[in-house]
């Protein structure tokens, strides 16, 4: 199955803390403790979120509601400048 709960995903954190890259077996063994899932599946998982690590890190993706500083600085200018001096 394609959807992950978020027992699942602990459980796939808790799973690559123990076997790590250099565990034989690896994705058969995290599989086996997240369970419902194929080797396949949490490798696929794992690619899919270090993909999502790499496009955060180069700047290329943001968070949903996350807003850039620039713009997050605009919008506290545009706030602050329409308070009037009975709202301080």
């Amino acid at each position: 199955s394609s959807s992950w709960t978020s027992k699942q995903n602990k459980s796939f954190e808790r799973a690559l803390a123990v076997y790590d890259k250099d565990t034989p077996d690896r994705w058969k063994n995290v599989a086996a403790m997240v369970g419902g899932k194929t080797a396949e599946e949490v490798k696929r998982h794992y690619d899919l979120l270090m993909e999502d690590v790499k496009s955060i890190e180069s700047g290329q993706w943001l968070p949903l509601g996350y807003k850039a500083p620039a713009a997050a600085n605009s919008s506290n200018r545009a706030r602050n400048a329409s308070l009037t001096d009975d709202d301080h």
